[in-house]
């Protein structure tokens, strides 16, 4: 199963899900993550969480979600949108067929310098919990509505 996360940027929240997704799926998801806005580079504090957690960081990238809309790249079975609703912020959306569904979680580089480390490990924990609860089943073989209702009752926590 082949999931994309996007946000604005692609230096923080949607990183940190493509890592968690990826990395705890036993190697039944692909995770790929892209920003509508690319900020150019992963931010550190994403980068310094992932590490001191056990994940091997040097594939991560910012990048622009047009990468995964060319003809050649892996056809993604959803989309998930991690931009937080009070963060006054565009979320970007993605056309075509894969299942959408949107898992709000606050900007972490939103807050001051001194207040990132904290704020980055809830939106990681946040982050965390929901890819817990939508891989605690056995999603592989979903398609369509039933892996819609998977990815959003997933997103509620």
């Amino acid at each position: 199963m082949n999931i994309l996360v996007l946000c604005t940027g692609n230096s923080a929240r949607s990183i940190l899900l493509e890592a968690i997704l990826t990395q705890h799926s036993n190697a039944k998801i692909t995770a790929f993550s892209a920003g509508s806005k690319p900020a150019g580079q992963v931010h550190p504090e994403s980068l310094a969480l992932l590490q001191s957690r056990g994940f091997d960081t040097t594939s991560f990238r910012s990048k622009s979600w047009d990468e995964f809309g060319a003809p050649d790249a892996p056809q993604m079975d959803a989309v998930i949108t991690v931009c937080g609703s009070a963060a006054a912020e565009e979320c970007p959306y993605w056309p075509g067929a894969p299942v959408r569904v949107h898992w709000g979680v606050d900007d972490p580089a939103a807050a001051p310098p001194e207040e990132q480390p904290l704020s980055f490990q809830i939106a990681y924990d946040l982050l965390n919990a929901k890819a817990q609860q939508f891989l605690a089943i056995d999603a592989t073989d979903l398609r369509g509505p039933a892996l819609q209702a998977a990815l959003t009752k997933a997103g509620e926590i």
